[in-house]
């Protein structure tokens, strides 16, 4: 067996039996990556090596923005910002069929675009929505199913951090990332509301309550106002990038000092509170962060032992079609987010499939999102999904209720998916028309 082929070898098998076997998912890589890298270099030369490569990954200004939009996140979430969207969610949506389980949704899109975090938008909204959806006639499992499934909207709509890892990778502009983000996390929503629907007429009419008053305009309008200031981050973070006031770094340190003003003005967060938050802020950062390091090192071994390079040669020798690749390539990342981290997932498999998608014309800003979106749909999945064991655990219940009421959910986010593949204007458009791409 030739050294390439040994450390292919390496890390394949040593990365999956260590997932399997529940050992932490940085380490699971690592691991396995320094053992392939002696095998195609000395030992001495492989540790110094990897070292340096993971000390490359992470020492990027454009990665400062993860830490700053993290505790912005933290911020958020401790602020009292998801009772007044989800208020403002009722108002818009509140009279609609199935009308609290649209409301979770619309506020678990608000939530996500100030966010950009799935886990904390399901944490936050689904510990107050759950009570009142399991009050109005829903089950258990479907109030957290519909928790879950709406969550991982704020990873694609602006701010994301999952935009900037790929940013990182593919060289490609942090500003036309959020906008090509819009479209699909707007679409995944959309995907959210029509199954809601739909199980409404079909299963929960007549069993849940729908409400029957409309609010007075006077109700409306302080709702709205209430939620104004915490929306109003994403005008300010969004159109200073793409204005050119300030890059997509900067605007991660402002949007946590607007946090942190906002906390302080809603009377949720005091001074005493500050060391919990940057605690929790920094543990989820060092989580990334060695996620990032640890990858950057197996990127480098894969690259090394040119390992893309076949893996793009068996690509093209099952088909060269264009369609073809592309659903070859959703099915592989549909499969490896079951198990793993999006941002590990970008960093490994986007140097190895990016190069492949625009030999055949695929523009990598259509690519991000395709990829963004489809390692979304993993966060809620078992094994090891991790929104879906946040929701269930907020919604006081073990994942296995939970997922036999997700996958009708999973069904319409799949086929969201598929437009976004096959339909570039969706992600597209709004970075053309911004000048951007």
């Amino acid at each position: 067996m030739t050294p390439t082929a040994a450390a292919g070898l390496i890390l394949l098998v040593g990365i999956i039996i260590l997932i399997a076997t529940s050992v932490p998912i940085a380490i699971a890589i690592g691991l396995p990556t320094v053992v392939a890298a002696m095998a195609v270099m000395s030992p001495d030369v492989a540790a110094m090596s990897i070292a340096g490569r993971m000390f490359t990954g992470v020492n990027s200004f454009s990665l400062l923005a993860i830490p700053f939009f993290i505790l912005a996140g933290v911020l958020m979430n401790q602020g009292g910002i998801a009772a007044r969207l989800i208020d403002a969610a009722k108002v818009l949506v509140g009279r609609l069929p199935a009308a609290m389980a649209q409301t979770n949704i619309v506020a678990n899109g608000l939530f996500g675009s100030v966010s950009g975090a799935a886990v904390a938008a399901a944490s936050a909204i689904g510990t107050i929505m759950n009570p009142r959806m399991v009050k109005d006639g829903y089950s258990r499992p479907y109030a957290a199913a519909v928790n879950v499934a709406s969550a991982p909207a704020g990873m694609l709509l602006p701010p994301s951090n999952t935009f900037i890892v790929y940013s990182l990778v593919s060289s490609t502009s942090i500003a036309a990332l959020f906008m090509a983000g819009v479209g699909p996390g707007l679409l995944w929503i959309i995907a959210c509301l029509s199954v809601a629907v739909l199980l409404y007429y079909r299963y929960e009419k007549g069993n849940v309550v729908q409400p029957d008053e409309r609010p007075s305009a006077k109700v409306i309008g302080i709702t709205l106002w209430r939620a104004f200031p915490s929306l109003l981050m994403i005008i300010i973070v969004i159109g200073g990038i793409l204005g050119g006031l300030f890059t997509a770094t900067e605007s991660s340190a402002i949007a946590v000092v607007y946090c942190l003003i906002l906390g302080f003005l809603y009377k949720n967060i005091k001074i005493s509170d500050l060391p919990g938050i940057l605690v929790n802020a920094t543990r989820t950062t060092a989580v990334v962060m060695l996620l990032v390091a640890v990858s950057s090192g197996l990127s480098w071994v894969m690259a090394f032992a040119r390992i893309p390079d076949m893996i793009a040669s068996g690509l093209l020798s099952i088909t060269d079609s264009k369609t073809g690749i592309l659903i070859i390539i959703m099915i592989i990342l549909l499969l490896v987010g079951t198990f793993m981290d999006p941002t590990p997932a970008i960093l490994i498999f986007v140097p190895i499939f990016l190069p492949i998608v625009t030999e055949l014309g695929v523009h990598p800003v259509h690519f991000g999102a395709m990829v963004v979106m489809n390692l979304s749909v993993g966060v809620i999945t078992p094994p090891v999904g991790n929104v879906l064991f946040v929701g269930a655990k907020v919604a006081g219940l073990r994942i296995e209720p939970v997922v036999t009421k997700l996958w009708q959910f999973l069904v319409g986010i799949i086929l969201a998916l598929f437009v976004v593949v096959f339909v570039p204007a969706v992600s597209l458009w709004l970075p053309e028309v911004a000048g951007l791409i």
